[in-house]
């Protein structure tokens, strides 16, 4: 009997081992399959790709996954492709001031299959270039979609294989958002600022949907090269996030440049014809609250909706992070880039905030140097941003609008400068479009914390004012700087 018992527990006994070898070897396996990197980044876009790059300088086994394209929106179908054709858009305008000038063209002809095959070949030049660039830092490229796991330790899954690093980095950027055919009937049969760069064709006519800056863009670059073109827009003025002085300007310039504005319009309906898209529209009066107006665009060949953007987050299951969002499914960071859980970070469009491509390449160097560096304190100060809308005229713009600065300092703190002239180019042409500039002051230093302008070179001449504006600089400052001359740019130092 006793003998009985010893067996019966020696069996058990071995029974159990064999069981924990089993499991420890099934662990070990399963730790195998996980890739391991002390870097994972999450989209290969500039923010992703500027920090892993950096990370990897400093000295991080850095692995970067993407989906498409290497360089992102900027890249293919954002920032690079359009002043390619906004550049464009500018050789139609100075077409109409050869004449003035004492040359004589004539029979000149626009090939937009000719400006497209060049400025695709363009872009794909650059994504071998960005795979190049990570190559020689030897980090690993990755194609495919990421999508986090339910393990217990940070871990990513990409075409069946297992990734996983302390740190990882959501850059997945966004996308355009859009309308269901359900909300607006037909809507599916418009395209977005995407679908702008797939065109293979000028269209003869277009209609643009939206206030902001890419409709305010798409709409100019169409109508400069040739389209009728039509915007659409909610309110009665575009860029209303910006300086109503720089709002109302580029709201009139557009009428000046051929484009049909419908103001307080919205799309309620698209439908096909064998002539093309009809876009029925309803104009609302102000004034009259049940005043609606019907009216009809009809044979319209490009109906591109620009009504703003949306987190790219789709498939990446962040829900088994706990990572926090807001309304909008931007994911929620602090001002070092950490998100609700630990070893997470998210940089650049996919955050909602200053959706601008060196914004998304500053913070992502800005977390490399913290995370793989030592400097606990890097992080990306987000106040006095510049920004350039390649509108025509263009547009610079930095620090606060005027609106913004009463609201924080008190209006009775707060004193503005303004000018308006025509630049020194236009003074022999026909064609006219003057130049608008404005600085906004606070204090009794006059320290100057906003600076907003439209009009011919204002985009190449923002940058050197912003440094000055992040330095600190005040009225007397500008006043103190001897004037260029003649350029538009001396006005900022002339003003009183």
């Amino acid at each position: 009997m006793v003998l009985f018992k010893f067996r019966r527990l020696l069996c058990v006994s071995l029974q159990r081992h064999e069981f924990i070898r089993r499991s420890m070897t099934s662990d070990r396996a399963s730790a195998a399959e996980t890739t391991r990197f002390d870097f994972l980044v999450i989209g290969g876009g500039s923010g992703g790709l500027a920090g892993a790059r950096r990370a990897a300088e400093l000295g991080a086994n850095t692995a970067v996954i993407e989906s498409h394209k290497l360089g992102g929106t900027c890249v293919n179908v954002g920032c690079v492709p359009k002043k390619v054709m906004w550049n464009a858009a500018v050789h139609a305008e100075y077409l109409h001031d050869h004449s003035d000038y004492g040359f004589a063209i004539e029979n000149s002809h626009f090939s937009w299959e000719t400006l497209k095959a060049k400025r695709d070949a363009y872009v794909s030049h650059l994504n071998r270039i960005y795979r190049n660039n990570l190559d020689k830092a030897k980090i690993e490229t990755i194609q495919g979609h990421a999508r986090f796991t339910d393990d217990s330790e940070p871990t990513v899954e990409v075409n069946g294989r297992k990734l996983t690093a302390p740190h990882i980095l959501i850059a997945t950027g966004g996308q355009p958002s859009v309308l269901s055919d359900d909300e607006v009937p037909g809507a599916s049969l418009g395209i977005t600022s995407d679908g702008f760069f797939e065109l293979e064709t000028l269209p003869k006519r277009s209609v643009i949907v939206g206030a902001g800056y890419i409709a305010v863009e798409m709409a100019g670059i169409l109508a400069t090269l040739g389209s009728k073109t039509s915007l659409v827009i909610r309110q009665t003025g575009v860029l209303r996030n910006f300086d109503a002085f720089i709002s109302a300007n580029c709201t009139k310039e557009l009428q000046n440049n051929g484009i049909d504005l419908w103001k307080n319009s919205q799309v309620k309906s698209v439908s096909k014809t064998d002539k093309g898209l009809e876009v029925t529209i309803i104009t609302k009066d102000p004034e009259k609250k049940n005043d609606e107006k019907i009216s009809i665009i009809e044979e319209v060949e490009c109906l591109l909706w620009a009504i703003g953007r949306q987190p790219n987050i789709s498939g990446l299951n962040i829900g088994s992070m706990g990572l926090d969002t807001d309304e909008r499914g931007h994911i929620i960071v602090d001002e070092f880039q950490n998100t609700s859980r630990p070893g997470i970070y998210a940089v650049g469009d996919v955050c909602g905030k200053a959706l601008l491509t060196p914004v998304a390449i500053a913070a992502g160097r800005k977390l490399a140097h913290r995370l793989f560096e030592g400097k606990k304190d890097s992080k990306l100060d987000y106040s006095s941003i510049p920004t350039v809308v390649f509108s025509h005229p263009p547009i610079g713009t930095v620090g606060l609008t005027e609106e913004e600065a009463i609201k924080s300092h008190g209006k009775e703190n707060v004193k503005i400068y303004k000018t308006s002239f025509t630049p020194m180019y236009h003074a022999i042409t026909s064609r006219k479009s003057p130049c608008i500039m404005k600085l906004v002051c606070v204090g009794k230093e006059e320290k100057v914390v906003g600076l907003h302008m439209q009009g011919l070179g204002c985009d190449e001449m923002l940058q050197g004012f912003a440094v000055a504006i992040k330095m600190g600089a005040t009225k007397a400052d500008f006043d103190n700087t001897v004037a260029i001359h003649p350029t538009s740019s001396e006005e900022f130092v002339t003003m009183r």
